[in-house]
């Protein structure tokens, strides 16, 4: 038989079962030109079988053998294995850790138990920190917005001045100063974009506060627009005509 040349670095990603495990099923890549008993380190470095203790067979896409992996100096490419594929991993020590199925099945471990009476006794439990915090008020609290946030800088804004908003320079003209009870306390103002990069026409939450067209207007906190000589732009650029 000619033996099986293996090229590069291909690689195969293959599923993997374990015979003491159910719930063992992780994804590994393997080089075809890994020796079986290279193959076998790595997986007991997974999961915890011993490279002695270990049988492997491989699995076709449909659950059927294809072959054992007897033999350990051979590349696992040898045995064509393909994405999808399967090894099994049959553990043939008795006594391995992987045995009775202890590392599937939590409820075989024996849980730390400890009374109420001793518990009692602990100094820093849960328990013990609720009881010292049960009878105080929080002393953080959110500050309140006055009612008169930001109106110190909407002293220079009125209906009708040119602006420009940021984050991204869009332009456009005032169309309302003042509180919006909707939106929460504190001053706000009102824009017409001059293009549509609003999101509504002067209504918000149900109530108007000015007239724009459809997805032009925008109502934000003053220190988001500039006043100044703002010209609309023009939409496209002479130099791109």
């Amino acid at each position: 038989m000619a033996s099986l040349q293996v090229h590069g670095d291909e690689s195969v990603l293959l599923l993997i079962s374990h015979s003491n495990m159910k719930s063992f099923a992780p994804e590994v890549r393997f080089s075809l030109q890994m020796t079986i008993e290279a193959v076998k380190d790595k997986l007991w470095r997974k999961c915890g079988t011993s490279v002695d203790s270990m049988c492997l067979e491989l699995n076709d896409h449909n659950g059927t053998k294809i072959s054992n992996l007897s033999e350990n100096m051979r590349p696992l490419g040898f045995y064509s294995p393909q994405d999808g594929h399967r090894l099994h991993i049959i553990d043939l020590d008795p006594s391995s850790v992987t045995s009775g199925g202890w590392l599937d099945d939590t409820s075989q471990v024996e849980k730390y138990t400890i009374s109420e009476e001793a518990y009692d006794k602990l100094d820093g439990t849960y328990r013990k920190y609720k009881e010292k915090f049960a009878h105080q008020k929080p002393t953080t609290q959110v500050p309140k917005i006055p009612e008169n946030y930001m109106e110190d800088l909407c002293t220079n804004m009125k209906i009708g001045d040119r602006c420009q908003v940021e984050p991204g320079d869009k332009r456009g003209v005032i169309k309302f100063v003042g509180q919006a009870e909707a939106l929460g306390p504190g001053f706000w103002v009102g824009i017409q974009y001059d293009e549509p990069l609003g999101k509504h026409d002067g209504v918000v939450k149900g109530k108007r506060y000015f007239s724009c067209p459809p997805r032009h207007g925008a109502i934000m906190r003053p220190d988001k627009v500039k006043v100044g000589d703002y010209p609309e732009q023009d939409p496209f650029d002479e130099d791109e005509i």
